[in-house]
């Protein structure tokens, strides 16, 4: 499932389990960029229509299995062959008249002149370093005691993690539970955690977990298969409770009859205390990755669940200490804006190879900012342990590092993306009948050649260029290449190009017939909508600017604001209130992370969510690439389904990618067992302090 995120400074540092899967097997809402959703209750009430097609869309083969065809080059610079390298050497920028009447004027004073801008080493210079540190790294014995401090814009918004659906309330309930699987930090293979061991049946289908028997709550009370058994069948699969992890677990089987895809649960079962059998409908190729979702206590949450009021309980308001998990830390206060303290469980399961109780550390701090440079200026002061460096902060920071004993380590390009979306829900409020969106903008934002013409004006080199400060990577398809060969680096291009805009647009016949600037399209209507994007995000909001001009520069107006995050998150969901956005999803190493978001029938399909059937042909076939790919067992053929599903996105733009951002992080060097890899700086349960 995916996740929103606020915050441009990506938080991959305290790993637990929990918060590995989230990131790596969810889409998040998000506040920042890089690597946080109530899920909609109010279903659309128009039924889909189709998508106007002015600029003929290339139709998919109606099996997916077959080689992808060849991808049209009239709107695109021709597909690299090859991954795209971390920033390919810039392009003379087009230019168009009007300038865009945001754009910087120069400063008149003499500046100081700059520290020299730090190079981007190649992507695959960066993996190999990476995962030669996976395999060389070798857990110390550490000592107990002390804390791990660091600043964030991002609070949380509820303590109930079976219906979070954004980053900060995740990030935060991730140390509180754990699953039956986990996911390595070191190499993203699946491992043992609440469940010791696991058998499958020959066809794949059957699986039989093993489960701890030194495991207990919280409160003392000890954990069972029932609470397994209660998680699945009372939450999970509840058809009144908005379970965030759902989407991991729906199972779709074709129906032969009607040549559709139907949703099949699995069956759970807890067949004594200790072992829980688990029925597929069909072979899932994430399984054991999925299993990873947190276990919720039956003997706290039963009642809430049989009185209906589970998803009221542990909202933001509840006692801190009334959330009681299985994980390595508690909550032990929460105080709005200012910070959440986290206490170590002195009765978790984990050893380490001396037989010592983990954690090592006694306590966890998230002090809250209110933006990204009051993040700076805590880790500059000394008051944070870690921090997320922005491009425009490394040139400062690395002369730094031995005077303020930090270090600064690179994790090549984020998992989580950052774009522009479109509204494209063709329903209305179910109380007042007003539409979502307007007609009029409905048919701008459905049809495909707009959304190519402001895929061309966005200037992704001088977002790299001014706003990461050379640390980014101009991102084309929809998954990162930290993914590895499930990255498709051959998908059709929107180089930045405002006479390709201008031209695809003229040929709409969406023309400034009375020189104000703006374009009418063929009925009359003035081009112009709003778009937004979440305060606190300076990132986010010069990325905002960039993209703000390049709509200028091809006629179209946008009445560009900065909203609350909670806010947003709200118009995404629940209400569907908005026009276009600027936003970021995290993402995974699986492309079945996005299922949530790729997925027609899914809550958090951004442009168009919970759709009755597909609207077009191309989301139809998407949705069929995603499920065959999660059904295949071959990783050969899993890459070729999410090649092409990759293809199709990027051949319809149903949003607009900008760039991808370097992974930065600079750690305080008073800590143990750390080391940089693709999927973290650490295990927080084996993070020790080394100055104690």
């Amino acid at each position: 499932m995916s996740r929103l995120h606020s915050a441009a400074r990506k938080v991959t540092l305290r790993w637990t389990p929990v918060i590995l899967l989230l990131v790596s097997f969810m889409v998040i809402l998000a506040a920042c960029n890089g690597d946080d959703e109530p899920t909609a209750t109010v279903p659309p009430t128009v039924a889909p229509t189709p998508e106007p097609t002015p600029e003929p869309t290339p139709t998919a083969p109606p099996a997916p299995t077959v080689a992808p065809t060849p991808e049209p080059t009239a709107t695109a610079a021709p597909a690299s062959t090859v991954a795209p390298t971390p920033q390919p050497t810039a392009t003379p920028r087009p230019t168009a008249t009007p300038r865009p009447l945001l754009a910087a004027t120069p400063e008149p004073t003499p500046q100081p002149t700059p520290p020299p801008r730090p190079t981007l080493p190649p992507t695959s210079t960066i993996v190999a370093q990476l995962k030669q540190n996976a395999e060389e790294f070798q857990y110390s014995i550490g000592k107990r005691g002390g804390s791990l401090t660091s600043a964030t814009i991002s609070e949380p918004l509820t303590f109930n993690l079976a219906i979070s659906n954004d980053a900060s309330s995740s990030g935060v309930l991730g140390y509180v539970f754990d699953g039956l699987t986990e996911t390595s930090w070191l190499t993203d293979q699946v491992e043992p955690s609440l469940a010791e061991s696991w058998d499958r049946s020959d066809d794949g289908l059957t699986w039989t977990f093993h489960l701890r028997r030194d495991v207990r709550w919280h409160d003392g009370q000890p954990f069972t298969a029932h609470d397994v058994d209660f998680t699945f069948n009372r939450i999970i699969y509840n058809d009144d409770i908005p379970a965030s992890s759902l989407p991991e677990f729906h199972f779709r089987v074709l129906d032969e009859e009607t040549g559709r895809w139907q949703e099949a649960p699995m069956t759970v079962t807890a067949l004594n205390d200790y072992t829980v059998e688990c029925v597929l409908p069909v072979p899932f190729a994430p399984f054991l990755r999925s299993m990873g979702t947190a276990i919720y206590p039956k003997h706290i949450l039963e009642r809430h669940v049989d009185d209906g009021t589970f998803a009221s309980t542990w909202d933001i308001s509840t006692d801190p200490a009334d959330v009681i998990g299985t994980g390595p830390f508690t909550i032990e206060s929460y105080v709005p804006g200012e910070t959440v303290v986290m206490r170590r469980n002195p009765d978790y399961w984990l050893k380490d190879g001396a037989g010592n109780a983990l954690p090592y550390l006694d306590e966890i701090v998230h002090v809250i900012v209110p933006d990204l440079d009051a993040e700076l200026a805590e880790f500059l002061a000394g008051e944070s342990d870690s921090h997320g460096v922005l491009g425009e902060e490394l040139a400062m920071l690395e002369p730094l590092q031995a005077e303020g004993n930090f270090t600064i380590y690179r994790r090549g390009p984020a998992f989580g993306t950052t774009f522009l979306g479109f509204n494209m829900n063709p329903g209305a409020n179910a109380d007042t009948g007003e539409r979502y969106v307007a007609p009029e903008m409905l048919k701008w934002f459905r049809t495909t050649g707009f959304r190519r013409a402001v895929a061309h004006s966005i200037d992704k080199d001088r977002i790299i260029d001014e706003v990461q400060h050379g640390q980014g990577y101009p991102q084309w398809s929809s998954v990162s290449p930290a993914a590895g060969d499930f990255h498709n680096p051959n998908v059709r291009r929107y180089e930045y190009d405002l006479d390709r805009a201008n031209e695809i647009l003229d040929g709409l016949g969406w023309l400034d017939t009375d020189g104000d600037g703006v374009r009418e399209d063929a009925e009359g209507n003035t081009i112009e909508f709003s778009m937004v994007t979440n305060e606190g995000n300076n990132v986010r909001q010069a990325v905002g600017e960039i993209v703000h001009e390049g709509l200028q520069a091809i006629g179209i107006g946008a009445d560009y604001r900065i909203v609350d995050f909670g806010d947003l998150v709200s118009q995404l969901t629940t209400t569907y209130d908005w026009e276009a956005m600027i936003i970021g999803f995290t993402g995974g190493s699986d492309p079945y992370s996005g299922i949530s978001f790729w997925h027609s029938s899914e809550s958090l399909h951004l442009w168009y969510p919970n759709q009755p059937i597909p609207a077009t042909k191309w989301e139809a076939i998407i949705d069929e690439l995603y499920v065959l790919a999660s059904q295949e067992l071959d990783h050969a053929k899993r890459v070729e389904y999410y090649h092409r599903a990759q293809e199709l996105a990027a051949e319809n733009v149903p949003v607009v990618y900008t760039t991808l951002s370097e992974r930065l992080a600079a750690v305080r060097n008073v800590f143990g067992n750390v080391t940089p890899t693709l999927y973290g700086l650490w295990d927080i349960r084996y993070l020790y302090r080394t100055d104690r």
